[in-house]
């Protein structure tokens, strides 16, 4: 059995939580869970019978985990990665916007040779990351890579961003064009996906973006297309919320100890 932890406690941390007691994880040890609200922390422990520390600290120098799986945001990411991998633990991110930021990507990729850990990123709402790493490959050695993500949104999921606008709710618009570097400092909250999608296809200043809203659309719809070589593919993805982002944490971690992997 592996010992998990989970860093964040909210809608998404409360999926991977449940799907564990009820019996989705076999191979895993629920050791403890930390979030930034100690009350949803406490309710959520007792509800699931597992322990709760009052911050990540304690959690690694008590529980001492093998795996911490993180859906807290990009900053808990920027703020907890690194010890989390110095403790010896691997991680299953969530947040992958803070991989946008070179920098920290380079930083933590060594953290985590230098200490034999690793960083699983979870597909969230999208997917096809294993054709559009192998599509890249055939791009290098050819004509080059091209990817890019397109997202349509109900206007509604946009209010409190920079990009909503009234006039939203009665006539579609394309409201962001750009790269996946430029969305997540736009968004940091709203496309994770479109940061995930440019990290398998090429990097986030070479992968484009764009989001389009659209009246009384609800959930998320991403397409991603990657074109390298002499191959091509479209994945198409619709989630009329953010449940998937969770479930491919719980289908990730499954996958880590499987005999048989995808």
């Amino acid at each position: 059995m592996k010992k998990l932890a989970l860093l964040g406690t909210g809608f998404l941390g409360g999926i991977i939580a449940r799907a564990w007691r009820e019996g989705l994880l076999p191979d895993y040890e629920l050791a403890g869970i930390t979030g930034r609200s100690a009350e949803k922390t406490a309710a959520l422990a007792e509800e699931i019978g597992c322990p709760s520390f009052s911050d990540l600290g304690q959690l690694l120098n008590t529980a001492h985990p093998d795996i911490v799986a993180e859906c807290a945001g990009v900053q808990a990411v920027k703020a907890h990665a690194e010890a989390i991998l110095t403790s010896g633990a691997d991680l299953v991110t969530l947040s992958i916007g803070a991989f946008a930021d070179a920098g920290f990507y380079s930083r933590i990729a060594q953290i985590a040779k230098d200490s034999g850990t690793v960083v699983h990123i979870a597909s969230g709402a999208v997917g096809g990351f294993d054709v559009a790493r192998t599509i890249s490959l055939m791009g290098r050695v050819g004509d080059g890579v091209r990817g890019r993500i397109d997202t349509r949104k109900g206007p509604k999921s946009l209010q409190g961003t920079p990009l909503y606008a009234e006039d939203l709710l009665q006539a579609q618009r394309t409201v962001f064009s750009g790269n996946a570097k430029e969305a997540i400092a736009l968004l940091p909250t709203k496309v994770n996906v479109a940061v995930a999608a440019s990290l398998a296809c090429s990097t986030p200043e070479e992968t484009g973006v764009s989001v389009t809203s659209v009246p009384g659309f609800v959930g998320d719809d991403h397409c991603i297309t990657v074109e390298g070589g002499d191959a091509k593919a479209t994945v198409d993805i619709y989630s009329a919320t953010s449940a998937i982002a969770a479930w491919s944490v719980v289908s990730r971690l499954n996958n880590l100890t499987s005999p048989v992997q995808f």
